[in-house]
């Protein structure tokens, strides 16, 4: 079977292509209070580890995106795989994000989701414009794990890890 021919990139067949490549699945937050904001993100990854870093990719003209730039400040839950809810709640523009919904809160007073597998707060080391989104990459200042099965997305669709039962390895981060 012949592979298909290169042809030049457009937005749906990036956005197609890059779907192949499975993430995680997190929240960005930002604000403390009434002033609180927060998205749905797979565009996060780690940068280094000592200074610890993480660079996130955040829609321009977003809320959230506006309050981390002002703020300085931001904090990352990455979600487990029960969390699909919470996931779409956030995806979504609009609505009351926060409403209803439990929150755990670091010394910064940035609301994190509540038992999610990583809850990350940060700071704004620097930024950049990239496209149409907003590059920050963020010094980690407190961190927090637990154990359990990260939510992945998929091509449009969310899911779990299932490994193969090898070893861990890791050097790879």
């Amino acid at each position: 079977m012949a592979l298909p021919a290169f042809q030049a990139a457009n937005a749906a067949d990036m956005r197609r292509s890059m779907g192949r490549f499975t993430t995680g699945v997190a929240i960005v937050t930002s604000g403390v209070g009434d002033s609180a904001c927060g998205m749905t993100i797979s565009s996060l990854t780690s940068i280094c580890l000592d200074p610890a870093i993480l660079l996130v990719s955040l829609t321009e003209g977003a809320r959230t995106t506006g309050m981390v730039a002002d703020t300085g400040r931001f904090a990352v839950s990455i979600l487990a795989a029960r969390q699909e809810a919470i996931a779409r709640r956030f995806a979504t523009r609009g609505g009351a994000r926060f409403e209803g919904l439990d929150c755990e809160y670091g010394e910064y007073g940035v609301p994190m989701i509540e038992d999610a597998l990583v809850q990350a707060e940060c700071d704004v080391h620097s930024a950049h414009q990239v496209g149409d989104h907003a590059v920050f990459y963020g010094l980690v200042r407190n961190l927090r794990c637990r154990e359990g099965t990260g939510l992945a997305f998929y091509s449009g669709r969310f899911g779990d890890f299932h490994d193969f039962g090898h070893d861990e390895m890791p050097w790879m981060f």
